[in-house]
């Protein structure tokens, strides 16, 4: 039985990562799991990182679609992190545009173009007590 895909919630984010052997239920039980828990949880941002992806295919690119319309729809904003090179010339090679969907390099870039700081980060910058 698959366990399914583990989502992280960080503050108002959450934090997920696709693999390569997502298959058809597993797609589907992930969206409906994320749609529920951005609805739920208040969530603002979401960030699924794909660096362990080694290649995409139809199949993903279209989760990776549905999960952004979905999310943009509930009121939160959806990141792409760890795209491979391989992967970003196969997806520019088919034709196919992760459309609504924001990239960034890491998971950390796109937590920080979510709002997201480290709390050291934070704390170095609240108002320091007279």
């Amino acid at each position: 039985m698959n366990p399914g895909v583990p989502i992280l919630r960080l503050g108002d984010v959450l934090l997920s990562g696709l693999l390569d052997d997502l298959d058809d239920a597993t797609a589907l039980a992930f969206t409906d799991e994320l749609a529920d828990r951005i609805a739920d949880e208040g969530i603002r941002g979401v960030v699924i990182d794909i660096s362990r992806l080694e290649l995409i295919d139809s199949f993903v690119a279209r989760v990776l679609m549905q999960l952004a319309d979905t999310g943009r729809l509930l009121g939160t904003r959806m990141v792409v992190a760890g795209m491979r090179p391989a992967v970003a010339i196969t997806l520019s090679e088919l034709g196919l545009q992760l459309t609504g969907v924001q990239t960034a390099l890491n998971a950390e870039q796109a937590m920080e173009l979510l709002g997201w700081r480290r709390p050291a980060e934070a704390a170095e910058e609240a108002p320091h007590a007279p």
